[in-house]
């Protein structure tokens, strides 16, 4: 490892993509490549609390994956039971958090998560949430929709509306912003996952399909970001403390 470990981001939001791909040229099934997913997840997952993470992103289930076939959906479903059996989070202190539409998950599925977060709520190295039945669109309407019910209440005023409120309301609302975004698989688009709280952050793109994406290449992912510069809008010079 080349990097320096004093520069590792706190927050690492991944687009994990590929899956599928990976199993079909391979002639398996879809379901095949997500549960090689699964295994990349605890590795992913071990590394990054060696590394000094302290928030752990993962984009697992759309909203608009609800579109896609039900066997591949039902398979999906338990492959959340399976892996949320492991011992990853306790092994590794890490605490578990989901965002999302939970409520049109399966019964079983909202029990064991809630059961993962009431087991894991006192793990304190990082804390890894799985963004499932989520979207962005949905989030930021769901946060507009309850500013406006404040509005019509009385409980706020106009002047009140502010980044800082909107983010309050946002199911994000526990974790700082992602310092780095990955996505694999190839694809260069963000597909509506945490469009508001990635304003500034860095994003790295890789080919290389989710079950194949190896400790290396989080690595590879890090050393880029160390090697940007992070303005938040202001000149070269300003952040190198050289313009006044």
């Amino acid at each position: 490892m080349n990097y320096e470990l004093k520069n590792i981001p706190r927050h690492i939001a991944i687009i994990m993509d590929g899956n599928g791909r990976w199993a079909a040229e391979r002639g398996k099934e879809r379901s095949f490549g997500h549960q090689a997913g699964v295994d990349t997840v605890r590795r992913i997952t071990s590394e990054c609390t060696r590394l000094g993470v302290k928030y752990l992103t993962l984009y697992t289930f759309s909203t608009e994956n609800w579109n896609r076939p039900a066997d591949e959906i039902a398979a999906l479903m338990g492959l959340v039971l399976t892996s949320l059996e492991d011992e990853i989070f306790m092994k590794n202190n890490v605490r578990f958090q989901v965002v999302g539409e939970i409520d049109r998950l399966p019964e079983p599925v909202r029990i064991k998560l809630q059961e993962t977060m009431d087991h894991t709520a006192g793990n304190t190295t990082m804390t890894m949430i799985v963004a499932l039945s989520y979207s962005s669109r949905w989030e930021i309407t769901k946060a507009t929709r309850e500013i406006a019910r404040d509005l019509r209440d009385g409980k706020i005023s106009e002047a009140d509306i502010t980044e800082d409120l909107i983010s309050q309301h946002m199911v994000t609302n526990f974790m700082p912003d992602p310092d780095l975004l990955i996505r694999t698989g190839g694809e260069l688009r963000i597909s509506n996952y945490l469009l508001w709280q990635i304003a500034y952050s860095e994003l790295y793109f890789c080919d290389t399909y989710w079950p194949d994406f190896m400790e290396e290449d989080l690595h590879k992912a890090i050393e880029s970001f160390q090697n940007r510069q992070r303005r938040y809008g202001k000149t070269e010079a300003q952040v190198e403390g050289k313009e006044e």
